[in-house]
């Protein structure tokens, strides 16, 4: 197979007669016209009847109108001829001129004319098809989305996704080949076909520094607009038709997916994770924005007012309650007698987010923590049966969701991806969570250090920097020029959260160690907040403040690699990545129905 990573658009054909020799096919439209000349003439005829027919004539013997009496038939094409001494044996000549004196002069000197210019052709390719020469039952797909950057690039997200399904069947080869089945990777493409605002943007932008501005207008500017009310609504869409188009065109074309129980799970990446969660949950700025105002409207006005003015504001407030309960009563009439569609025409099993900022839009939208480990705060289980967060610790898009859910996870280790080659790793489910700073434990927060101490909901502590596994310098050279377009884009913005981080680990470490070092003292300090978690002496936390399962799982940073240079390439290398590859496909044949007794071969690549 080759690779093509052009932007051309390469025609995909039936090949039906080929060359002897090179095997290679002929062009569609002559293939066409000499498949058509066949079945006219020798459909229903057995091999032997050929024969049967009176070739005692000179090989190269023509009568009066030139065709050849050892050809038992002949059909003539724009440029060539073609002549078939039996049902298997067939032969293409050219008309050119030069091509006729060859052939004139070669059969003189005793030569056939087959042998002399003829090109022999087959039916059908040199290796026969069998009724084992097919693929695999595809029983599970995955739309693979992309992100910012789109619109800058177009065709970008198919040859990520190339990458993705070469990864994937690297590690399907080596790890799944007791599978009867596959998963199938399909890109999804919402951008291109979006207007917005045309070229607004285009206009109003200055020319100096363009082709820096011309970046930016055409990946972060998605940003912008999502988060705009005007276009949000435009983007939701395309994504939402989009895989639904995908889906139906799926299904039309492998009947018995749907039937046969086929599972789908998605794979987005940067802010499609959040276009695909809005999507799947329903989530609308509008609604949000009216229960706000509501609750406005709900809240004493303070201020002094006459009898007159007062009464009134008493009227209004019970004319817009009785509204709100009629327009209620309305809208359960509708839901009743209406069926709602579902957003998608299909149930997700796993929603994977690579490189995601889900969990900054979701604490912007007001999501805390809760008191329950399940994935239900953020994601219902019923919509999407498993959420998983895949980052590498030097992406500077990627935040944690686990924080959000329980708020002590804040100061848990993420669950490290295995490498592609480890043998008998431990799986996932059984690994137990662990502290990233268990002598802080039980914490006490002072007046003074409350603000700046707390950890926030969304990011976890500084890490002690850790060095093993596949270098993403390595793992992203595949990918410099998505990082290079998204990277710069982002600028010093995106260097400045890991240049703190570097600079303050070392003082912070050092800090901790000469606390150690000190003997211990009572400070006049006013404790308001102390947290305990129950844990092992093992350093790993207890049972029964665990989450139902875990979401945040982190790739293994590299032994040589410059954390700076990983920041640029590490947000665009998850595609190429087999540790990612063998992560995903661990998840989407766990449960696979088809084969519950078939175990992954995990043995070194």
């Amino acid at each position: 197979k080759k690779k093509f990573f052009r932007s051309d658009k390469i025609p995909v054909m039936r090949g039906q007669w080929f060359i002897d020799g090179t095997w290679q096919p002929l062009e569609e439209e002559e293939s066409n016209l000499i498949e058509q000349e066949h079945l006219s003439c020798f459909r229903g005829q057995q091999m032997q009847e050929s024969f049967d027919i009176d070739v005692s004539k000179p090989i190269d013997g023509k009568n009066e109108s030139g065709i050849n009496y050892s050809a038992i038939h002949s059909f003539k094409l724009s440029r060539n001829h073609v002549d078939w001494h039996s049902v298997d044996e067939v032969y293409l000549y050219s008309d050119a001129t030069t091509s006729k004196i060859a052939r004139t002069v070669t059969q003189k000197l005793g030569f056939s004319k087959a042998s002399s210019s003829g090109t022999r052709l087959h039916r059908g390719y040199v290796e026969e098809a069998t009724l084992d020469d097919k693929p695999s039952q595809t029983t599970h797909i995955v739309f693979v989305v992309h992100g910012i950057g789109q619109k800058m690039d177009q065709g970008r997200i198919i040859k990520n996704t190339a990458m993705m399904r070469e990864a994937a069947r690297k590690i399907e080869e080596r790890h799944f080949s007791n599978h009867a089945t596959h998963v199938e990777f399909l890109p999804v493409e919402w951008r291109s076909k979006l207007t917005l605002d045309g070229d607004t943007v285009d206009s109003i932008t200055p020319d100096k520094v363009r082709g820096l501005r011309d970046m930016l207008n055409s990946s972060a500017m998605d940003i912008m607009y999502y988060t705009s009310p005007l276009y949000r609504d435009e983007l939701v869409k395309g994504l939402q038709q989009e895989l639904n188009r995908l889906y139906s065109l799926f299904c039309s074309r492998n009947p018995d997916f749907e039937e046969k129980g086929g599972k789908v799970s998605i794979v987005s990446h940067s802010l499609g994770c959040v276009i695909t969660y809005d999507i799947m949950t329903g989530w609308n700025p509008v609604r949000l924005y009216e229960q706000l105002l509501q609750k406005e409207e709900e809240l004493p006005d303070e201020r002094w007012m006459s009898y007159e003015e007062r009464h009134l504001l008493d009227e209004l407030y019970v004319t817009k309650r009785r509204l709100r309960e009629i327009e209620e009563r309305l809208h359960g009439l509708k839901a009743s007698s209406v069926t709602q569609t579902p957003a998608l025409k299909f149930k997700v099993e796993n929603f994977f987010c690579m490189g995601s900022p889900l969990a900054v839009f979701l604490a912007l939208r007001g999501i805390r923590p809760g008191n329950t480990g399940s994935q239900d705060h953020i994601l219902p289980r019923e919509i999407c049966n498993r959420l998983l967060n895949i980052f590498h610790p030097t992406d500077p898009v990627a935040y944690r969701l686990e924080p959000l859910i329980l708020k002590h996870y804040s100061n848990i280790s993420p669950v490290q991806i295995h490498w592609y080659n480890t043998s008998n790793p431990l799986p996932y489910e059984c690994m137990k969570p662990s502290f990233l700073h268990p002598a802080k434990e039980p914490t006490s927060v002072s007046e003074n250090e409350g603000i700046s101490t707390v950890p926030s909901p969304v990011t976890s502590p500084v890490l002690a920097r850790r060095h093993y596994g596949e270098s993403i310098t390595n793992i992203g050279k595949a990918s410099i020029l998505g990082a290079a377009s998204i990277g710069k884009g982002l600028g010093g913005m995106l260097f400045s959260r890991f240049g703190r981080s570097s600079t303050s680990q070392p003082s912070e470490t050092r800090d901790a160690v000469e606390d150690e070092k000190k003997p211990v003292t009572s400070p006049p300090t006013t404790t308001v907040a102390v947290q305990t978690l129950p844990h092992s002496s093992s350093g790993f936390l207890d049972s029964a403040w665990e989450l139902d399962h875990r979401i945040d799982f982190e790739l293994r940073e590299g032994l040589v690699e410059s954390r700076y240079w990983s920041a640029v390439t590490s947000h665009t290398a998850y595609w190429s990545s087999l540790d990612v590859a063998l992560f995903l496909l661990t998840f989407m044949y766990k449960h696979d129905k088809h084969d519950n007794n078939a175990k992954p071969n995990l043995d070194p690549i």
